[in-house]
C-alpha cells in the first residue's frame, strides 16, 4: 500500500501556528479534528462484491500535550481521502488510524474514524421471485489508542410490527360480530362461517401495527476482516420476522400479512428477540440495541434499550 509523505508536504517558509503558537489557556482534549466530511466508500460485501456509498466522515485525535496550541488537520484530511480512494477494509482502518497517531508524535495517543451512510442491500420479496434494493443506515467506527483497537459497526433495520394488546380487542370484537350475525345455539354450516370470514361484515377491526425501526450497534472481535453488515441484517430480520419490503406482489403481501399476525410484538418483545439472536453471535464482543415502535395509535413512540451487559461494555444510554 502506497502512502503519501506527509513531512514533505507544504512550504517551509510558511509559518505554521500550530507547531509554533502558545495556548492561551493550556489543556489536555478528549477530540480534535474534522465533521461532516464528503467521501466516497467503497465496501467489501460477504459474496465479495463491492458496495458503493457516499459517506459523512468523522476524524479526530486527542490532543495530550497541554501547551500545545492544536493538531495538523490537514494531515488527517489527506489521510482520510488517501484510504477513501480505495477498497476500504478493516486493516486499512487500522492503517489510517496508525498513520494518524504517527503523525501526531508528542500530541497524541488516541485516534478515532466514523462513516456514515447508506449500505444498499439487494432483498427478496417474501414469495414471488422479485427483489429489490433497500437501503440501510450505517456506520463504520473505528479507534485506536492505548487500549489497542476497536472497530463496530451500527445500523438501522426496519421492521413492521403488530401490537398483540390491539390483536385481541379486535379478535373480541370480530367474535361479538359473529355472535350478533349467528345468535347462539343455531346451527351454522361451514360454508356460512368461510363467506363471514371472507367479508368486511365479518372481519369488522383490525389490529394496529407500524413501521418499526432497530438500532443496532455491534462491537466487532480484533480480528475481524471484514464488514458484517449483511449478517447483523439478516440476524436482526430473521429474529424479527417482519422485514419492511422492497419488490412486493399480492402473494408477498399477504405472506407480509400472515408473518404480522403470527408474530405479534411489543417493543418489548422484539428487543428481547433481538438480543437473543445476537447472543448467539460468538463475533460480537458486546452490542447495543435501541427499537423504536412508530406508534399508528399513539402520537409517541414506544421505545426498548438492552445490551449485552457485559463488564465496561456499552451502557443502557438511550
Amino acid at each position: 500500500m502506497k502512502f503519501l509523505d506527509l513531512s514533505s508536504m507544504g512550504s517551509k517558509s510558511m509559518p505554521d501556528i500550530a507547531s509554533i503558537a502558545q495556548p492561551k489557556a493550556p489543556g489536555l482534549l478528549d477530540w480534535v479534528g474534522m465533521a461532516e466530511i464528503e467521501v466516497p466508500l467503497v465496501i467489501p460485501t460477504r459474496t465479495g462484491a463491492l458496495a458503493h456509498s457516499v459517506a459523512k466522515a468523522q476524524a479526530y485525535v486527542n490532543l495530550v500535550n497541554p501547551e500545545a496550541k492544536g493538531i495538523h488537520m490537514s494531515r488527517l484530511y489527506l489521510l482520510l481521502d488517501e484510504v477513501c480512494s480505495q477498497t476500504l477494509t478493516a486493516s486499512a482502518l487500522r492503517d489510517v488510524l496508525q498513520r494518524f497517531l504517527e503523525s501526531h508524535q508528542g500530541l497524541s495517543d488516541q485516534a478515532f474514524v466514523d462513516f456514515r451512510f447508506d449500505f444498499l442491500a439487494r432483498r427478496p420479496a417474501l414469495k414471488s421471485e422479485f427483489s429489490g434494493w433497500k437501503a440501510y443506515p450505517s456506520r463504520i467506527i473505528a479507534t485506536e489508542g492505548p487500549d489497542g483497537f476497536q472497530f463496530e459497526l451500527m445500523v438501522e433495520i426496519p421492521y413492521s410490527s403488530t401490537c398483540p394488546c390491539s390483536a385481541a380487542l379486535a379478535r373480541q370484537l370480530i367474535q361479538q360480530q359473529f355472535r350478533k350475525d349467528f345468535g347462539q345455539g343455531k346451527p351454522v354450516s361451514s360454508d356460512d362461517v368461510y363467506s363471514w370470514l371472507g367479508s368486511e361484515q365479518g372481519i369488522v377491526a383490525t389490529p394496529h401495527s407500524q413501521r418499526s425501526i432497530a438500532q443496532v450497534k455491534v462491537r466487532l472481535s480484533d480480528d475481524t476482516t471484514s464488514f458484517p453488515l449483511e449478517d447483523v441484517i439478516d440476524q436482526v430480520e430473521g429474529a424479527l420476522k417482519t422485514p419492511v419490503q422492497t419488490a412486493v406482489k399480492r402473494e408477498d403481501e399477504q405472506e407480509f400479512a400472515r408473518l404480522n399476525g403470527q408474530n405479534l410484538m411489543f417493543c418489548e418483545d422484539a428487543a428481547r428477540k433481538i438480543q437473543k439472536a445476537l447472543n448467539e453471535q460468538v463475533g460480537y464482543q458486546d452490542f447495543w440495541v435501541r427499537v423504536n415502535h412508530l406508534e399508528s395509535l399513539h402520537a409517541h413512540n414506544a421505545v426498548a434499550i438492552v445490551t449485552k451487559g457485559i463488564k465496561g461494555g456499552y451502557l443502557p444510554i438511550p
